[in-house]
């Protein structure tokens, strides 16, 4: 899809989602959504989309490092929880949970019996957030190889997206294949009533993010609230103009 189409459709899309935001913080709900996926899929700019034009005290990205030796200690599910939202909050999970059913499956950092115990809570620990209330979505964006291998080469020469590229990813080129079976497995274990998969087509990543986003607004309840006008009166006097009488200047521009 060319730049300027993706624009003109996510434009209405980005006013949808304002108008999600404020019926959130009307009702008090909560709002979970997981993005998961190969490497490249197209997370971050999924992310990137639906927060551009959000309240960035409303709307909170949870994308976390690698679990710390006392996160390993603990449950599972711990380091996961305190990243919930709070009432009229929405949480954009950048892998989530399913780390485990994931990377840790098939990069071997998990043990079997940590990896069964996972795909037996996952829908239990699931069914527990709905019933409270929460609003929770679970997204899988896919991507073939080959458009995956061309975004890792892209992200190679780029200096500024070489950050992207980690030990990890570089490994997991080499097993697209077992990717594939652990996510066959891990949907068949946690795609439930109450929580189930949404698979989304990444091959295009523009075309992707609309599907995304455009589905989730649709399987919401109408968000439609009244909104009054915000009429600003004229000021009293002449605009003023910054200025600063200490010893502290702005500096100088050098462009």
């Amino acid at each position: 899809m060319k730049k300027k189409d993706y624009e003109a459709h996510l434009e209405p899309l980005q006013l949808e989602l304002n108008q999600l935001a404020r019926w959130l913080q009307h009702t008090g709900k909560r709002l979970v959504v997981l993005l998961e996926g190969r490497d490249t899929a197209g997370k971050g700019g999924t992310i990137n989309a639906i927060t551009a034009t959000l309240n960035p005290r409303q709307v909170h990205v949870v994308a976390l490092a690698k679990p710390t030796e006392r996160e390993r200690g603990q449950w599972y599910f711990q380091r996961y929880v305190g990243h919930l939202p709070a009432a009229g909050e929405i949480a954009l999970f950048d892998r989530s949970w399913y780390n485990r059913a994931g990377v840790e499956r098939v990069m071997g950092f998990c043990s079997e019996s940590e990896y069964a115990r996972f795909l037996k809570q996952a829908p239990v620990f699931e069914k527990m957030l709905v019933e409270d209330g929460i609003l929770l979505f679970k997204y899988w964006l896919a991507v073939d190889q080959a458009q995956q291998e061309a975004r890792f080469a892209e992200r190679a020469a780029d200096p500024l997206k070489r950050w992207k590229l980690s030990p990890i990813d570089l490994a997991a080129r080499e097993k697209y294949r077992e990717y594939g079976q652990a996510r066959d497995a891990m949907f068949e274990a946690t795609h439930t009533r109450h929580a189930p998969w949404c698979v989304v087509d990444f091959n295009d990543q523009r075309r992707g993010r609309l599907t995304l986003i455009r589905h989730l607004l649709d399987h919401l309840p109408d968000l439609r609230l009244p909104e009054s006008p915000v009429t600003l009166p004229p000021l009293a006097g002449k605009p003023a103009r910054e200025r600063f009488t200490g010893p502290v200047k702005p500096i100088r521009s050098r462009y």
